[in-house]
């Protein structure tokens, strides 16, 4: 931390893009963004996990005059973020508290003698009153706002700290400002300009289609047997997130799968912060580790060969859902989201939903969001067009490459199914929950029907011919569906509402859709360049084998060095030279002088061809 590059001469964006970070264009709103604060303007920007939002901000940092400041809610990951532009040759570092004072001192006084590029800050940091006066003393180039939806309150990653940003618009009103997040509805947008002073900012709405992200959502039945073959039959070996709700179960899954022999480690805040570290290091740095959280985990990570992201538990609204699936496959390659969901979600969100300390308005808001997210569980058309619609993005075709669409579900005519079911409701008195009402319809002989007598009700055993799956599929698409509601207050008791009249009445047919006897597959649908050919797998062995040897040589992980898709294409275009090598996207100047001698020596060892046997 405590060395530093000169002061670059000034560069034009396009010449910082090719010769910093290896790349020969930019890609959608880049240019536009860039140029936008290059010339001194504010900007908020949405664009998906993986679209390249970094660029947009450490670029016209790097061409403008003075320091670029990056306020960053993650204390754990600026390390990783200021090697990885060290690595690309920018002089860039970070103020938090893991820093000891003279390291501190050091790197505040790089700053005021324009030694640095980039500086990272968490917003506590920031807003102390020493730290703004040291950023009042310094020639700063510009402010970038990361993940700035931890400004909204609707937000599932709130953080009270954002909540004060708006003073750097007091303090530096000459400064140009960028915020920035990939996950925000409409609501959220106004939201953040209004607190951030970001009204009269240029906005920037990029598409939010990950079409490299397969969406998968499926009806738990034996969660942990379908996780099971998830992995083993679709990404054995590949790095992945987990997703669950309570930090129990968090802890039961990991080691659950260690068991089953995969790599997996916990992650949840009642962790100590020393194994949280280490938990997040290993999965940046090692292949193939597994990391099962809750939302706590993932909100900056900058790994790109996230194969899968799997929840276990429904997401509460779907900007959470798009946040945490974007996390895989940022490097472009095909990638899963799974998501294994059941009415005992529903109860459970819809339980804190209504006893949380929020305002009427609050909880509204909330049962709202979390309706969207059971509606895209429920549908039977495509996912990421309803995905995409939420986030008032129009897909002009059904996509191709979500469940619904590979295999699309079966429905059926459950008007007689429902009847029996909202009869069976009215009958025990709108107080039990689903499973004991499903019990009655079964036919089921248990103390709590023996209890209230439920034995003699005209709906007692009338939906033996259903199994106890299928009415609790029935149960939560109704619910769904607005036929029937939660109450949360009264022991998540199922209860009719007025919607449910014409099913009852006869007047309405319902077409629900069936429980599928297994999930698709994506193994076979990975897409084209995802797949190593055997006569190449030699090469890309030893081309991973040694970024990973150069990665632990530098302390890096091994993204830092060279993402998979650079690997993927020194493959393809077998590089003789250095001026061949600089045409591989994702090498720069900076990297191809560290490491690119190594890897054109291992691509000529391949080149040559192998030395005949001798003759004895």
């Amino acid at each position: 931390m405590t060395d530093s590059a000169p002061a670059r001469p000034a560069q034009s964006p396009e010449y910082i893009l090719q010769h910093t970070f290896g790349y020969t264009e930019f890609r959608g709103d880049q240019q536009a963004i860039i140029d936008t604060l290059v010339s001194g303007g504010d900007a908020l920007v949405l664009m998906p996990t993986g679209g390249g939002k970094s660029l947009c901000y450490q670029i016209p940092a790097l061409a403008r005059r003075g320091c670029g400041v990056v306020i960053s809610p993650l204390i754990a990951l600026m390390q990783d973020q200021v090697e990885a532009l060290r690595a690309a040759g920018v002089a860039a570092a970070f103020l938090n508290s893991s820093l000891a004072v003279a390291e501190a001192q050091q790197i505040e006084a790089q700053l005021l003698n324009g030694e640095l590029e980039l500086l990272y800050l968490a917003p506590e940091r920031l807003l102390q009153p020493r730290t703004l006066d040291l950023l009042e003393r310094a020639d700063i180039s510009l402010f970038a706002i990361d993940e700035a939806h931890c400004v909204s309150q609707w937000g599932h990653d709130f953080r009270a700290d954002y909540l004060q940003l708006s003073c750097l618009h007091q303090r530096f009103p000459q400064v140009p400002r960028v915020a920035l997040t990939a996950t925000a509805d409409q609501r959220t947008r106004r939201e953040i300009a209004g607190r951030l002073d970001l009204e009269e900012a240029r906005h920037f709405v990029s598409s939010f289609d990950r079409p490299n992200i397969q969406y998968r959502i499926a009806a738990k039945n034996n969660p942990k047997r379908q996780l099971l073959q998830f992995l083993t039959s679709e990404h054995q070996g590949n790095a992945g997130v987990i997703y669950c709700l309570s930090r129990n179960k968090v802890e039961s899954t990991a080691a659950w799968l260690q068991q089953q022999g995969f790599n997996a480690l916990p992650y949840h805040a009642g962790l100590s912060a020393e194994v949280r570290a280490n938990h997040q290091r290993r999965f940046l740095r090692e292949d193939g580790v597994i990391v099962v959280a809750t939302i706590a985990f993932g909100m900056g990570i900058d790994k790109p060969d996230v194969r899968f992201v799997a929840h276990l538990d429904l997401p509460k609204s779907i900007e959470a859902y798009y946040q945490e699936t974007g996390r895989a496959g940022r490097d472009g390659e095909p990638a899963t989201a799974l998501l294994l969901y059941g009415l005992e979600d529903v109860v459970k969100l819809s339980q804190m939903a209504a006893t949380s300390e929020g305002s009427e308005e609050h909880k509204r808001q909330e049962r709202q969001r979390l309706d969207a997210m059971l509606g895209l569980c429920e549908i039977t058309s495509c996912r990421r067009r309803a995905l995409l619609r939420y986030f008032d993005e129009e897909l002009a075709a059904d996509c191709g490459n979500c469940d619904t669409c590979l295999e699309p579900p079966a429905t059926w005519d459950a008007s007689d199914a429902a009847r029996k079911l909202m009869s069976s409701i009215y009958r025990t008195g709108q107080r039990f929950g689903a499973a004991h009402v499903i019990d009655v319809l079964r036919g089921g002989d248990t103390e709590k029907i023996r209890q209230f007598n439920h034995q003699q009700l005209s709906t007692y055993g009338i939906g033996a011919d259903l199994s106890a799956n299928e009415w609790r599929a029935i149960a939560r698409q109704l619910v769904v569906r607005g036929y029937l509601r939660v109450n949360a207050e009264a022991f998540n008791a199922l209860q009719l509402t007025e919607q449910c009249r014409p099913v009852l009445r006869g007047e309405e047919q319902l077409q629900l859709r069936t429980l599928p006897k297994t999930a698709p597959s994506s193994r076979s649908r990975q897409g084209a360049g995802s797949e190593i050919t055997a006569e190449d797998q030699p090469l890309w062995d030893a081309l991973r084998a040694l970024r990973k040897s150069l990665a632990e040589a530098h302390g890096v992980p091994p993204y830092v060095v060279f993402h998979d898709a650079t690997l993927r294409e020194m493959v393809s275009a077998r590089p003789r030279n250095r001026q061949e090598m600089l045409a591989i996207s994702g090498i720069g100047d900076s990297k191809l002088e560290r490491f690119g001698e190594d890897f054109l020596q291992l691509l000529a060892d391949f080149a040559e061809p192998a030395a005949p046997d001798a003759i004895t």
